[in-house]
């Protein structure tokens, strides 16, 4: 496996540096059949990253190729779940909190997940053996790619903490009645409480920095929206697990792609 990680976190820079260049211009912006916003930038990192996946010989899920039935995919052991462009709307609102997310699954298991955050030129990658944080990434991968030493120029995960307070992290653009609720219990059980909004994956990035406490996605997502950040709180000794029953955590390749409702929990 690691020896894939290497060539992805090149692929997910790569695509980074795509959509930047799409983000620098008054970029048109087109919707799809669910009305969820689809640009140029998109389209770009998606096909940089099914070219740059093929040296694997493994098959992928894009969300922006999600169109394989399912009993062609059914018995895939192992494959790349992709999102080019995960936050097309903090995109499209020049927030800077979107994302290229790609994750390694086997066996219906996250097990290597690669997210580059091209704004902030932050990456979290993780493997068997753990996860990372690297900032001022672009030049760092520019300059010497080797996993060993990206992997030395980084922050394992997760990182200390001295923020007392607990901290619950939500969508900034899916919050609901159901995570106000949520919220609103947590706020009895806690003197101090802060609430932080989050683009993308960024949030499960919080939780695998363990710079927050909790997660809750209420409602359906796609599993290419999760599989990345996953996989690097996985490595990082937390867990996602579904809010009907938490002892049950979330798992890919589904029939339709979905994930139910589900709280995402650091390792601490």
């Amino acid at each position: 496996m690691t020896h894939f990680l290497e060539l992805v976190i090149k692929i997910a820079i790569e695509a980074g540096d795509a959509i930047m260049g799409v983000y620098t211009t008054d970029f048109t912006v087109d919707f799809k059949k669910d009305n969820s916003p689809l640009t140029k930038a998109d389209t770009l990192a998606n096909d940089i990253i099914i070219k740059g996946l093929e040296q694997t010989g493994k098959p992928v899920i894009s969300e922006e190729g999600r169109n394989i039935p399912f009993n062609i995919r059914e018995n895939w052991k192992t494959f790349w779940l992709v999102d080019p462009l995960d936050g097309t709307k903090e995109f499209v609102n020049r927030n800077g909190e979107f994302s290229v997310n790609i994750a390694l699954i086997e066996s219906k298991t996250p097990v290597m997940g690669v997210i580059y955050a091209p704004v902030p030129d932050t990456l979290y990658f993780s493997d068997e053996s753990g996860a990372w944080k690297l900032e001022h990434a672009k030049g760092v991968v520019i300059g010497n790619s080797d996993i060993t030493h990206l992997k030395r120029e980084s922050s394992q995960l997760p990182l200390e903490r001295s923020d007392p307070d607990f901290t619950v992290v939500v969508s900034r653009s899916h919050l609901n009645a159901d995570t106000t609720d949520f919220i609103n219990k947590e706020k009895q059980k806690h003197h101090n409480i802060r609430i932080v909004s989050r683009g993308s994956s960024l949030k499960m990035c919080m939780i695998a920095e363990g710079k927050a406490d909790v997660y809750p996605r209420f409602g359906i997502t796609s599993e290419w929206d999760t599989a990345a950040g996953h996989a690097i709180i996985r490595a990082t000794g937390g867990k996602i697990v579904q809010i009907a029953n938490e002892a049950i955590e979330l798992t890919y390749n589904n029939e339709d792609l979905e994930n139910p409702s589900f709280i995402a929990y650091p390792s601490n």
